[in-house]
């Protein structure tokens, strides 16, 4: 089923979903011409809760400063509009996609002239890559596709147009059987998934690839390096040779669709014990006991919708 709710947020006011509409020529949607995010709420013992919602409405303002679209909202804004858009669609728990867009003016190549548009949607979305995904694990490849190469796209920002890269890395994965790839940098070093960042353990040492390696600075990233350094353990970013993936005692992905979310193997061969392993199993129990609200939220990720 389609996703949807009843209601959306756009250009400032909570309207009817199925009045959220936008000209044929927009802009964006002949150039990708827009910024967006992703970011969760989570229901809570003390009800719904917007994760880490002014880390990802900063790094939107990032993107589109990148994207040289003018954002006619701030930060404070954009969190009101979240709170507002969950309260009137009646969700305790919801995916949020804020997108910052050229509308229709011309069709020329630099779109400036175009106006600015915005919407923040809320909508119903389970785990990403499945809930077995989260307890036992996902099966994935090595993409044939690379990541974009030094000053040819903005790794580091969220922009529409991009993301056609991360749909040839998802689409050839589920066409050969499997549920995710894993994308090389232009050197051949392991850089990210389609829409995660990536962990590797090796005896007991978290490894991660650096900004340098055209991945996304994620924020659930963030999370899991902040929630294993708490938990004792040393996360290294660090460029990652290929056949470390095949050598590790543990993989994970994070990101905010995917949460923290096990691989089980790579290439079809089996990542450790081919199942979910114990310090990645410590990192995933303390990053959802916090986003949940079963566990103090010690770091502040999480801003009460009411």
């Amino acid at each position: 089923m389609a996703m949807r709710a009843d209601f959306i947020w756009m250009n400032g006011k909570i309207i009817p979903w199925d009045e959220a509409q936008v000209h044929v020529f927009t802009h964006a949607l002949h150039y990708g011409t827009s910024a967006f995010e992703g970011l969760r709420v989570y229901e809570t013992a003390k009800g719904p809760a917007i994760f880490r919602g002014v880390e990802h409405f900063e790094r939107l303002m990032y993107s589109c400063r990148v994207a040289r679209i003018p954002v006619p909202y701030t930060v404070e804004q954009f969190m009101e509009a979240t709170r507002e858009v969950v309260r009137v669609n009646k969700q305790r728990s919801a995916y949020v996609r804020p997108l910052v867009f050229r509308g229709y003016n011309t069709l020329g190549v630099d779109g400036r002239s175009c106006p600015v548009e915005t919407i923040i949607g809320s909508v119903p979305w389970g785990a990403y890559l499945g809930k077995e995904g989260l307890e036992q694990g996902v099966d994935v490849q090595v993409s044939s596709w690379r990541r974009m190469a030094p000053d040819t796209l903005n790794a580091l920002a969220k922009i529409g147009g991009q993301y056609i890269n991360s749909q040839n890395i998802v689409m050839e994965a589920k066409d050969n059987g499997f549920a995710e790839g894993i994308a090389l940098d232009i050197y051949g070093y392991v850089s990210e998934g389609s829409g995660e960042n990536i962990f590797v353990i090796v005896k007991g040492q978290i490894f991660t690839p650096p900004l340098s390696n055209s991945i996304l600075g994620g924020i659930t990233r963030d999370c899991a390096i902040r929630i294993a350094d708490e938990l004792g353990y040393k996360v290294k970013e660090s460029v990652i040779p290929r056949e470390m993936l095949y050598l590790a005692d543990e993989i994970f992905f994070t990101g905010t669709a995917a949460e923290i979310t096990p691989v089980r193997a790579v290439d079809r061969i089996p990542v450790g014990a081919g199942k979910r392993g114990p310090i990645t199993e410590r990192i995933q129990s303390r990053f959802f006991g916090i986003v949940e609200g079963e566990l103090p939220d010690t770091y502040g990720w999480l801003t009460p919708i009411d």
